[in-house]
């Protein structure tokens, strides 16, 4: 039986923000976190994506700051929790989070991220906050150029550390971290979906003595996810995928490609054949990227064909299934990917798709989530041949591309023919210019030598 959060000794303000949000009961990892960080204990926990980890340490957060007095230097503008995320996506949601549960507490709640609003962002920084929320590289920048400080700072949050590791944002983490009080004279929370070796250093490093709390270490992927897996060529992918779409008839449907081009392409050849879908990869401009985002968490969007760079940190209610378009060439990425659905104990389908090019990750990835992936043999009914629907007047038919222009044919008129063509037309103003006669230059080597007896 799960613990209710009216057990808990907090504040009336954040269990406003909680019901608010629709929470009643903990999930397994509020229940282990909670409890040791409410006595202000370091926590450093494993736990999957859609666990309700952002829940546990936003709680945490607000009940330390409505209770404990304001540390912060007169006069200084900084935060006084600090939550650090790998990507803009995880960013805007943690915030996002923060503002439900936080919404009846009357602190200020911020985040900054690159790629929008970089004058508005560090003017509002300048005014000061309660809670920052950023990613590592906009973070720094701002506090080099003075716009807020970080010795006031009480509790710091470092969310997915494993994938500080991969993106390359370790040096940024510690560098932070240092200017920062002491471990010993702040709370320090650090979440990642493996505690491997480095990240375990990573958490002595900048934290005070953490308790370790797993949820379900040996189960990898996320409980209520149906897993399968298909073989196919590389031929047969896209109409495998339109008979899986028609069968499965998900109401919110996340598709992952390894490349940005085939994210890109996937969606048109979707919207091609009759489908709403569209693609956010990497080097999205950030606006449109969030527009697309909000369309696809509020229904306006069915499918969202995404790579594995942009789905970082996405947090969708409701998405139904997840294909992976093309199986994940990392093992941890299609523990990431598969965990988009089945989110807080919803339950929901993945769909791999292994074929000729990316088949040779399959053997990784069950070694590491410590299963073999179920497989189904598709019959030849499940393969439907894509089939475009008619563009109408004024409709396009690919995602921000112009239709393409159709010229009339033009018949090609032989060169014998051209003479009389010019004969007929009736001459108005100056002579038609004569071709001049081209003459072609000899090469060096093609000029004839002396005879020797000559040199």
């Amino acid at each position: 039986m799960s613990r209710d959060f009216l057990s808990f000794d907090l504040p009336e303000s954040v269990m406003r923000g909680i019901q608010a949000a629709g929470f009643t009961a903990c999930t397994p990892i509020q229940e282990d976190v909670l409890p040791i960080a409410l006595r202000g204990r370091d926590v450093a926990g494993q736990a999957q994506t859609g666990t309700g980890k952002t829940a546990a340490f936003l709680i945490s957060i607000f009940t330390r700051l409505l209770r404990e007095a304001d540390r912060r230097p007169r006069g200084q503008a900084g935060p006084r929790a600090l939550v650090v995320a790998p990507t803009r996506e995880l960013a805007v949601q943690i915030h996002q989070d923060a503002r439900l549960l936080g919404q009846e507490t009357g602190l200020d709640m911020q985040v900054v991220y690159g790629g929008v609003d970089y004058l508005k962002q560090r003017e509002t920084l300048r005014g000061g906050v309660d809670l920052l929320i950023g990613t590592p590289g906009r973070l720094i920048d701002y506090f080099k150029q003075g716009v807020y400080a970080l010795k006031g700072v009480e509790i710091l949050v470092i969310d997915e550390a494993d994938r500080m590791f991969d993106m390359g944002f370790i040096k940024d983490i510690r560098y932070l971290a240092r200017q920062l009080p002491p471990p010993e004279r702040r709370q320090s929370f650090l979440f990642s979906a493996t505690l491997a070796h480095r990240v375990l250093e990573l958490a002595y490093e900048c934290m005070n003595n953490p308790t370790m709390v797993s949820v379900s270490p040996e189960q990898i992927t996320v409980e209520g996810v149906e897993e399968v897996l298909y073989h196919v060529t590389r031929e047969e992918k896209f109409p495998l995928l339109l008979g899986l779409l028609a069968r499965e008839k998900g109401k919110r449907i996340l598709i992952f490609a390894n490349m940005k081009h085939e994210a890109e392409r996937l969606a048109e050849r979707l919207v091609r054949v009759g489908y709403h879908a569209r693609a956010i990869t990497g080097d999205v401009d950030q606006r449109k990227r969030l527009k697309i985002m909000q369309a696809f968490k509020e229904g306006g969007l069915h499918i969202l064909v995404a790579t594995d760079v942009a789905s970082r940190g996405l947090h969708i209610e409701g998405v139904t299934h997840v294909i992976n378009y093309d199986l994940s060439q990392d093992a941890e990425d299609y523990v990431h990917r598969i965990g988009r659905t089945a989110r807080a104990g919803a339950s929901g389908k993945a769909i791999s798709l292994a074929d000729e090019q990316y088949v040779l990750s399959l053997e990784a990835i069950e070694e590491y989530i410590g299963h073999k992936i179920p497989v189904e043999w598709p019959g030849d009914d499940l393969f439907v041949k894509p089939v475009s629907r008619p563009v109408e007047a004024g409709v396009r038919s690919r995602p921000d591309r112009r239709p393409a222009v159709v010229r009339p044919a033009v018949r090609n008129a032989s060169r014998r023919e051209a003479p009389a063509a010019v004969a007929e037309t009736p001459v108005t103003g100056a002579e038609p210019r004569k071709k001049r006669r081209r003459r072609r230059r000899r090469k060096p080597s093609e000029t004839p030598l002396p005879p020797i007896g000559e040199q």
